[in-house]
């Protein structure tokens, strides 16, 4: 069976932890995620948060990871996998607004 690659573009991600941006919903399969880059548009350092949510419990992947002016971050890298299984969620928040843009690449529904 192919594998079907996705990627999800997220521009300007919350600063708001009470409502963070959502990278990735698994819906009705489990998905892997490859690759998480948060890259730093503003003109300042931030700090990037990026964690799987669980119900209510948040699993982190990065807390609060500090990434210079004009910087990236590469969350996964060397060939790491997240698996989300149905019901999961990755969500992200920046330590200040309209500063952080995150490319999350995916395998979608690695298992039926």
């Amino acid at each position: 069976m192919a594998q079907d690659f996705e990627r999800y573009l997220q521009q300007d991600i919350s600063n708001n932890a009470n409502s963070p941006t959502v990278l990735r919903t698994a819906a009705d399969s489990d998905d892997a995620i490859i690759g998480i880059r948060c890259a730093n548009t503003s003109g300042t350092s931030v700090n990037v948060t990026v964690y799987v949510k669980n119900g209510s419990d948040t699993y982190h992947i990065i807390k609060d990871a500090p990434i210079p002016s004009g910087g990236s971050l590469e969350l996964i890298d060397g060939g790491s996998k997240v698996v989300l299984q149905s019901g999961d969620s990755v969500e992200a928040v920046a330590s200040a607004a309209s500063s952080v843009d995150i490319i999350t690449s995916v395998v979608d529904t690695i298992s039926a």
